[in-house]
This record gives structure tokens, sequence and C-alpha cells, in this order.
């Protein structure tokens, strides 16, 4: 049996079930803290569920589920979806785990201080060092803090919605261990790199972004019973993304130095994890 992933309640999941049931695919719902998971049977339906289970994360409001419960199910597994509000609450917090949501409550707390009138206080304690006068090598959290800081509404949220993405699902999928250290060492080396490029005024979630980037994808082609893959078009949309940083398109200034190092870093630990053995 392989774990596909979690599932808000057994209600929900059940659709997803009986629409598989109905392409002679066959899985199991199995309790957890949280909802519920999701196991299959046959490995080798592996990569159609793993694809079956992103796509009703996405949208599970699709009539294939529902005539899927009507036709397969029964009387105790006909679906209530509940309401729109709650189901993408709920599908939040499953797609995440505690140093995810950590991570998005911080920087969100932080952005909402710089621009609620404490900007300066914010930035002369958390920028890299050098950024300001009174900046001492003594205080070691400058290497990390500067991935914490973000500049306007669309820099944070593009990086939160990645990291609850990519994060979620090395957390919720691996465990916390492989998230931690992907957090730690790509939001402290790839910084250094960004100041011997650039300078120390620099900001942002991105350099670590990118190493969940690079490992998600790697780990997804030489472990994909780890079942944390993504589809090679998200890869090719921040390849992309990557080289444009590299020209004025954006009309500001981009942590290139940061990105590259993020994404070097994910690559080699995928390498490193990848050769472990599965849990």
């Amino acid at each position: 049996m392989i774990e596909i992933g979690k599932l808000p309640n057994a209600r929900a999941a059940q659709a997803l079930v009986d629409y598989l049931k109905g392409e002679q695919i066959f899985c199991e719902i199995h309790p957890a803290e949280q909802g519920v998971i999701l196991v299959l049977l046959e490995k080798e339906h592996f990569s159609r569920v793993q694809q079956e289970y992103q796509d009703f994360l996405s949208n599970p409001y699709q009539s294939k589920y529902l005539e899927a419960s009507w036709k397969n199910g029964n009387s105790h597994t006909q679906i209530d979806y509940g309401s729109p509000g709650l189901h993408l609450f709920s599908q939040f917090m499953t797609g995440a785990g505690p140093l995810t949501i950590t991570v998005i409550v911080l920087c969100v707390v932080i952005f909402a201080a710089m621009n609620l009138g404490l900007a300066n206080p914010v930035f002369d304690n958390l920028s890299f060092f050098g950024a300001t006068s009174d900046t001492s090598y003594s205080q070691f959290w400058r290497l990390f803090t500067p991935s914490l800081l973000h500049f306007s509404a669309l820099h944070i949220i593009f990086n939160l919605i990645w990291w609850w993405y990519l994060g979620g699902k090395i957390e919720t999928k691996i465990g916390f261990t492989p998230l931690f250290i992907l957090l730690i060492v790509a939001g402290t080396l790839p910084n250094l790199l960004q100041y011997i490029i650039a300078g120390p005024y620099f900001g942002g979630l991105s350099g670590v972004v990118y190493a969940l980037l690079g490992y998600t994808w790697l780990m997804g082609l030489k472990k994909p019973e780890a079942g944390i893959g993504i589809p090679p078009s998200y890869m090719i949309f921040m390849l992309i993304w990557l080289v444009l940083g590299f020209t004025d398109i954006f009309g500001f200034s981009v942590a290139n130095g940061a990105h590259i190092g993020g994404l070097i870093i994910g690559l080699l630990q995928a390498s490193i994890d990848s050769r472990r053995p599965q849990r």
C-alpha cells in the first residue's frame, strides 16, 4: 500500500475513492490526526492516482466526482461538500504542517509591521549585515532573517503561495526534518551569495522557494513513491521566471543570486534524500 496524501474528511475523500473505483483503481481511506489519508492498494497505478489526487484538491466540485459517488457509492458515501469557504480553509490546513504555517505567520506579521509604521526598526534588526550602520557580526540571525522580509504585496503573496504549495507537500508527505533543513540552509547560504553579488539590500523567501522547487522536482523524478513531484509546466514557469530575473523586464531588483543558490541547494538535498530508504 502507498500513501497518496491527506484529505480534510472521510466523506470528501470517498468521492475520489468512488471515482477511482469506476476506473478500476482501488484505494482505501485511513484515519489521521487531521482528516484522513488516501492509500493506494496497487502500486502500478501510482502516477495516475497522484495526478487525480492533485486534480481533486484543485477542484473537488467537478461533476465526475459527484456522479461517481452516486454510481459507485452507497447511501453512506454520497457526498455533501459543505461550504466553499470551509473547504478552502480545510484544504489550506490539510496541505501544510506546523513549520509551513509558522513561516507563513512570521512573514505576514513582519510584513504587516513594516506597513504599519515599523518599517525602519524591523529592517534595522532583520536586514543583512551592512544594510544599516549599526549592524554587528555578533547578530548571527541576520544571515537568515532577510528571508522573512518582503517589500510589496505581490512579493509576499507570490513567495508564500509557493512556500505553502511546495513546503506543505514536503512536510506532510516526507516530514518536518527535510523541510527544516531546506529552510535553514537555503535561507542562509543563498543570502551570502546574494550579498557577494549585489550587496546587503535584499529580502524575501524566494531563495528558499527555489530550493523547494529543485527538491520537489528532483525527488519526483528519482523517488516518485515519496509523492511530492510537481507538473513539468510548473518547473518550466519558475525557470523562465528565474531567467527573466536577469533582465530589466520586471522594473525592480531581483535577488538572482539567492534564486540560483537556493535551486542548487534543493537539487543537492534531493539527490541525497532520494537515496535514503522510504520509511
